[in-house]
């Protein structure tokens, strides 16, 4: 593995968090997977390019990127030693030879300059230390003219999950503004998104929002305890006392059921995707 500045991160991709992904890689992928037409039509991956997946988690992005570029390939990068385990086996057992993986701090990864001609990522880029390093180093690893496409998870009140999530807030302990999900919903302000990519060097830079469905489990009580694992909702409970994490796991399964639907539980979640590119010569 390089270099990694991002050590809390790591740290939970390397540990629980990164175990719960990969275990459960087929559910988050059902949670995810309705944002990924949008994702690839806007990085337009052509015949023969070469793709960066930031963040690739399990490799799902990866594996359909890798497909639209043969005869090119993707290279997927993450923290998470799990997830890429997952990633390289599904990888091979679907026959995409040509996606690759590697365990990196993509903040600070020395990626070939100019090696690819997009990059893009799932929700995996909302975790970097220092975003305009991060992005800046990106940017060195695409040729000149490359693209980027982005998807930013907005704030818990553009997403169904905030109703659930409200629905557990009194009994659960938040401090110092901590909602749980701080991380994820680091790059949620859209003109922020706009000043750290236009700091790292990108033009042409563009934000909107985009919305799909998120299937969370078959019903209330199924989705709701594979809720209660999620890394951040999971470090909540364990700070409460166990009355009150009985409370809050009792809520979340409560506010899930009114999202039952044709047997799963449907939610709808919104992102930013952010488009841009890095200058010609």
């Amino acid at each position: 593995m390089s270099t990694v500045v991002n050590t809390e991160q790591s740290r939970a991709w390397n540990g629980y968090e990164g175990a719960h992904w990969a275990e459960h890689q087929a559910r988050y992928d059902a949670v995810n997977s309705g944002f990924n037409d949008p994702l690839l039509a806007a990085a337009a991956i052509g015949a023969g390019e070469r793709v960066l997946d930031i963040g690739c988690g399990c490799g799902q992005v990866t594996r359909l990127a890798a497909r639209r570029a043969a005869p090119g390939g993707a290279f997927g990068v993450d923290l998470s030693g799990p997830m890429l385990a997952r990633a390289r086996a599904t990888a091979a057992e679907e026959g995409v030879a040509n996606a690759a993986f590697e365990q990196a701090d993509a903040q600070v990864h020395p990626f070939p300059p100019g090696a690819f001609d997009v990059a893009l990522s799932r929700f995996g880029v909302m975790f970097f230390a220092d975003p305009v390093a991060a992005f800046a180093n990106v940017a060195r690893a695409l040729r000149p003219g490359g693209r980027l496409a982005l998807l930013f998870l907005r704030g818990m009140d553009r997403n169904d999950l905030g109703a659930v999530f409200a629905a557990a807030a009194p009994y659960l302990p938040v401090e110092s503004g901590e909602d749980g999900v701080r991380g994820a919903v680091s790059m949620a302000d859209p003109d922020h998104v706009r000043a750290v990519l236009e700091a790292a060097g990108f033009t042409g830079i563009g934000v909107r929002e985009v919305r799909a469905p998120q299937v969370w489990g078959a019903d209330a009580e199924d989705a709701g305890a594979f809720l209660a694992g999620w890394g951040p909702v999971r470090h909540l409970l364990d700070r409460a006392d166990a009355a009150s994490a009985a409370k809050a796991r009792d809520a979340i399964t409560g506010a899930l059921r009114a999202f039952e639907s044709g047997g799963a539980v449907r939610l709808t979640g919104a992102a930013w995707l952010a488009t841009a590119h890095r200058p010609e010569g």
